[in-house]
């Protein structure tokens, strides 16, 4: 399997900011402080986790904690796929 932080990049990059200036952020980056994503785009983010790696995300798991980088993406993806 892909590393998932690369697949989180891909995606984000060609689906959501189509290469726009806010390519430049790094993976510890908060997407909100970075302008990165907004809620739509959360909630593409959110539907390409479920559908990609086979899981669903809940209203209570919808958390900066969660979500807000491509590190707590990562981190979240891998909690969900090993429990």
């Amino acid at each position: 399997m892909p590393d998932i932080k690369s697949m989180l990049r891909s995606y984000i990059d060609e689906n959501i900011t189509f290469g726009s200036s806010a390519r430049s952020y790094g993976n510890a980056d908060s997407f909100m402080d970075k302008h990165v994503l907004d809620s739509t785009g959360f909630l593409e983010v959110i539907a390409f986790l479920e559908e990609s790696f086979g899981i669903q995300v809940s209203d209570e798991e919808m958390t900066p904690e969660n979500l807000d980088s491509i590190d707590n993406l990562a981190a979240f993806v891998a909690r969900k796929t090993s429990a």
